[in-house]
């Protein structure tokens, strides 16, 4: 097992073509607020904006991601950037519109491209060896982790530094390059002969619904974090320590993402991939609840560096989930769906934990939020368990060493972790 499998000219055409593609992704809820900043009751305007650009994303990624075809995902992925591309200029060229106005570009801008994060996932994989889709995926998360520690401080720099649209133009000319950069990757992953069906007549939407611990765990996951990201500033002031630590504070927890993410792909790892994830989530919450009731600012630097390195893996050990539960031409879909799945549990959970801040300390808000994410953790493992336990072929799978060109799991199987070859095929 080795990174080596992943280094090629076409990955490095992919993580450009993503890095243009995700930025802005990174970049809006910030950039919008500081976009509107300046006018009367900005800040609401701009958590506003955000949420349109939220919700646009979480609506948009599961109807775009089901309408994707593995013969021309290409074409669908390009049409949705270019729109997203001219909807982030739309708001960088007009920032004193009306904000109804400001609230449907941000809606697009936010549900056009919404499908890109599964098709670029997807065929990703295809550009590399199946031996070694565990380790495409570790180098997914860490260009992941790089763009989220990159993107705040390159939104406040330029917002403050040069004038507020810039950071939206740039994402707009960003995303726009990535339309350019599709045209040097394969145009899809294969051929659809499914007619939305797999070979046993099982409709799409039945497929991925089949699917649901999945989508629950990988939403526990994205919200346990994003739960202490929101309500981070809170807690600095209660524990008398400045703001302005905020941004060097999440940064460590992206860098702890991405280190965790190199570690996980430089080997396999024992036990199924359900039970790596309930142990993962398990670790990542209890450094959440230290970050809350610890008084010493080093214990909380420390606590969210590691909360973000096992959260980071848990969310690697959901991806390889999914591709167990779901056959190859679901997948896009399938990622999809789980990347609204994700923001839809970070704005659950960031909706409790802002409405406990009117009532209850940061730390009570914070260990909430903890209680919420340990439910669905639980609820997502008892899923699992449960269809695995329907699924005769998926109860006792174990893939055997080096078997990569063995067929994929039955949905639903989720067999152990291919020693020197990667997971078996099964955001964040």
């Amino acid at each position: 097992m080795s990174y080596r499998d992943v280094a090629s000219q076409q990955v490095l055409i992919w993580s450009c073509t993503t890095v243009g593609a995700r930025m802005p992704v990174a970049m809006a809820p910030l950039a919008l607020v500081f976009l509107v900043r300046e006018r009367p009751g900005g800040y609401s305007l701009g958590a506003i904006l955000a949420a349109a650009y939220v919700l646009g994303e979480i609506a948009g990624a599961p109807v775009l991601g089901m309408r994707l075809r593995p013969d021309r995902a290409r074409a669908h992925l390009a049409v949705g950037l270019a729109v997203g591309a001219v909807a982030f200029a739309g708001l960088g060229v007009v920032p004193d519109a009306h904000p109804t106005v400001l609230a449907g570009l941000a809606l697009v801008a936010g549900a056009a491209p919404a499908a890109a994060t599964g098709g670029l996932r997807t065929l990703l994989t295809v550009l590399v060896p199946e031996r070694a889709t565990a380790q495409a995926l570790s180098v997914e998360s860490i260009l992941t982790a790089g763009i989220w520690a990159v993107s705040p401080a390159a939104v406040a720099g330029l917002a403050l530094g040069v004038a507020p649209p810039v950071p939206l133009l740039l994402g707009a000319a960003l995303m726009a390059s990535s339309v350019a950069g599709l045209w040097l990757l394969p145009a899809g992953w294969g051929a659809d002969d499914t007619g939305g069906a797999d070979r046993t007549g099982v409709s799409q939407l039945r497929l991925l619904a089949g699917a649901w611990p999945v989508y629950v765990m990988g939403a526990a996951s994205l919200a346990l974090l994003g739960l202490a990201e929101l309500v981070l500033p809170a807690l600095l002031e209660q524990r008398g320590v400045g703001v302005g630590w905020t941004g060097p504070l999440l940064t460590g927890t992206a860098v702890g993402g991405g280190l965790g993410a190199f570690v996980h792909g430089l080997r396999s790892w024992p036990g199924r991939l359900r039970t790596r994830s309930v142990v993962l989530m398990a670790g990542t919450s209890a450094c959440v609840a230290l970050a809350a009731l610890t008084p010493d600012p080093a214990g909380i630097a420390a606590a969210l560096v590691v909360g973000g390195t096992l959260q980071s893996c848990a969310m690697l050990t959901r991806n390889l989930s999914l591709r167990e539960a779901l056959p190859p031409s679901a997948l896009a879909a399938g990622y999809s769906v789980m990347y609204a799945a994700a923001g839809a549990g970070y704005a659950a959970t960031g909706s409790l934990a802002g409405g406990l801040l009117k009532v209850a300390a940061p730390s009570t808000a914070i260990l909430a939020g903890v209680g919420l994410t340990v439910v669905l953790t639980a609820v997502g493992w008892w899923g699992e368990v449960r269809r695995a336990g329907r699924s005769p072929k998926a109860a006792d799978t174990a893939v055997a060493l080096g078997h990569a060109d063995a067929g994929p799991a039955a949905p639903g199987a989720e067999g152990a972790a291919i020693r020197g070859g990667g997971d078996t095929e099964g955001r964040l």
